[in-house]
């Protein structure tokens, strides 16, 4: 089955600089060199999604600057449909600034620009790219109200609604967007912000299910995966890895989850997948440059199965 993916979200520039730990309040660090390397949330997944295979479209907002444009040619590089990126003249394109200590830790400054001008009109607009789509992927550095919109017609279409919490809001999520998410992958950080309090991971999986999400996939890290629904609980098992880099690992794993389910697999099956796309993109420096293909992630569940 082809997994046929839009993604609604965010285009960065990643500027990324190691550094020997991450910098406290009024510290000054030297770091190593400058890596420049295309970013943002909602691209980042759809490199991950196309890289494993899918027909991906990609719905977001750049500047006319060279960022813009550079990111426009990575993502067709990558085989994705930019026909319904919105150029947005005189603001410049996201940008964000990342820190990385030598464990693969990082510390993330994002200046939003283009993103920020993405409109609920401009998913109207965009709306005939979700009719043949199975999954719509989205995630929360384009405005709320967008999101909501784009999940709403998600919904309309038929299509399985994903949404990647973060940065999650601290004033939790509205219910315009909550009743339309089928399946939601926070963190325990992004989970704790939406619930509004600190409790376990199966807790705060169950309390995210209380506000109306059918399907709870709270990533642990280096822990695995945390596999809620209705009645149902799951643990799904890390795999073990050297970290350089775990920037946009939760992008990575979003992205790979949306493929899984686009294809069929069932959910632990699915999961598993993405646990296994996760874990490759940590073993590389930077974001859109860490996500696996198809062929490394098949061969590295291979060799696990084996080891295993």
């Amino acid at each position: 089955m082809t997994a046929r993916v839009v993604v609604v979200g965010s285009s960065n520039t990643d500027m990324v600089v190691p550094v020997p730990h991450i910098p406290g309040v009024g510290e000054t660090v030297l770091g190593g060199d400058l890596i420049i390397a295309p970013g943002g949330k909602g691209a980042n997944q759809a490199v991950a999604a196309a890289r494993l295979g899918a027909e991906v479209v990609f719905i977001g907002a750049v500047g006319s600057d060279d960022f813009g444009q550079k990111a426009i040619k990575g993502l067709n590089a990558d085989g994705i449909d930019t026909s319904y990126v919105k150029i947005v003249d005189g603001t410049p394109s996201g940008v964000a600034l990342i820190m990385v200590d030598p464990s693969g830790n990082n510390s993330i400054a994002v200046s939003p620009g283009a993103n920020s001008r993405l409109f609920p009109e401009d998913i109207e607009l965009s709306s005939k790219a979700l009719q043949n789509a199975r999954i719509l992927l989205t995630q929360l550095e384009v405005p709320l109200d967008t999101v909501a919109t784009a999940l709403e017609f998600g919904k309309k279409m038929d299509c399985v609604t994903m949404l990647n919490p973060a940065p999650a809001p601290a004033t939790g999520l509205p219910s315009d967007i909550i009743s339309h998410v089928d399946v939601i992958t926070p963190n325990e950080v992004e989970a704790r912000a939406l619930v509004g309090r600190d409790m376990p991971p199966e807790d705060l999986a169950k309390a995210l299910l209380d506000l109306g999400v059918k399907i709870v996939i709270l990533t642990l890290g280096e822990r695995g995966a945390l596999v809620a629904q209705q009645a149902k609980l799951e643990a799904v098992e890390p795999f073990a890895v050297n970290p350089v880099d775990t920037t946009a690992a939760g992008d990575a794993f979003s992205g790979a989850l949306a493929v899984a389910i686009a294809e069929g697999l069932e959910l632990i099956d699915a999961v598993r997948f993405a646990n296994a796309a996760a874990a490759l993109s940590v073993t590389k420096m930077g974001a859109q440059p860490s996500m696996p293909t198809r062929a490394e992630l098949e061969t590295f569940l291979s060799r696990h199965q084996i080891s295993g």
